[in-house]
């Protein structure tokens, strides 16, 4: 709760008139405690998993000509009702476990100084923040990922977010209780290293959220603005990973590719992508496009 009565205590704080975004944001936040702002993010969550992945569903449900050569595995269908099921089981994840985590986790939110008054951070304050949240989930989450990959790990937990071979954007959260929870740390210690605004925080666990949706969304736009992100890994790379399923020793970066680079464990995922540029180029105006030849391509890896 912010400690001003009105707008003009605030600006005398400051000792400058408010801005636009800082009258918005007193407007809205100056009686309301800090819990309940943090707790929006139960609300961004709710929303973010059940409105992004619709245009995937619809584009699922029309199979226009012109959006299915996108598909990155064009064979593997999914039913409306088997990607509603996949909805259910999210939301009732939502429902007991990450919203009841969200709710218990304030203290320590308040513990790391994450602030919700004034002034707002900058634009550039926001932009690095995001950017060391983003490369530590991301460098933590690779190891955890590998982690889950070990025979026990897999068998007794990643498993479950491995059912879809052919991932789906309402898959993306897809997954075993225990896995949602040890995944939080990683999202956790970028904030907990460099704390910020409490709006910071909101855009932080959108940004990720909607990310990792893309990610599972199972196409491979060509106008997708991430594209133009160094080394972000996108759908075509993390379907490779779903696709090759348990057996998967390859790609396991969340967001960047630099640590499946640095570390060897994109090496399957280059050949394969080598092996299908040969393979069209010996079809003219044949072949499935982006990505459909994984069987072929993986049935050749198998008899190298």
């Amino acid at each position: 709760m912010l400690p001003y009565s009105t707008l003009d205590e605030a600006s005398a704080a400051l000792g400058r008139n408010l801005t636009v975004a800082e009258t918005l944001w007193f407007n809205y936040s100056a009686k309301k405690s800090d819990y309940y702002l943090f707790c929006h993010n139960i609300l961004f969550l709710f929303l973010i998993f059940s409105v992004v992945p619709l245009p995937l569903f619809f584009t699922s449900l029309w199979r226009s000509a012109g959006l299915v050569k996108y598909k990155i595995q064009p064979k593997v269908k999914l039913s409306p009702s088997e990607e509603f099921k996949c909805y259910k089981d999210v939301m009732f994840m939502f429902f007991f476990v990450v919203g009841p985590l969200q709710l218990v986790s304030y203290p320590s939110i308040k513990m790391i100084g994450i602030r919700t008054g004034l002034p707002l951070p900058s634009g550039w304050e926001i932009f690095l923040q995001l950017l060391v949240y983003f490369m530590v989930e991301d460098y933590t989450n690779y190891w955890i990922h590998r982690f889950l990959h070990g025979k026990w790990g897999y068998e007794k937990i990643h498993k479950v977010h491995h059912e879809y071979t052919a991932p789906i954007g309402f898959a993306a959260p897809y997954a075993h209780w225990a896995e949602i929870l040890i995944l939080g740390i990683p999202s956790f210690l970028g904030p907990a290293m460099v704390p910020g605004h409490m709006i910071t925080f909101w855009l932080w666990i959108a940004l990720r959220q909607i990310e990792a949706i893309e990610t599972h969304s199972g196409y491979n736009f060509p106008w997708t603005p991430t594209k133009y992100i160094p080394f972000y890994g996108g759908a075509d790379y993390h379907d490779y990973h779903h696709y090759v399923g348990g057996q998967s020793q390859s790609n396991f970066a969340s967001v960047f590719t630099y640590c499946d680079f640095i570390y060897g464990t994109d090496k399957g995922y280059r050949f394969q992508k080598k092996l299908l540029r040969k393979l069209k180029e010996g079809v003219e105006n044949g072949g499935e496009q982006n990505g459909g030849s994984y069987h072929i391509a993986t049935q050749d890896l198998k008899s190298d």
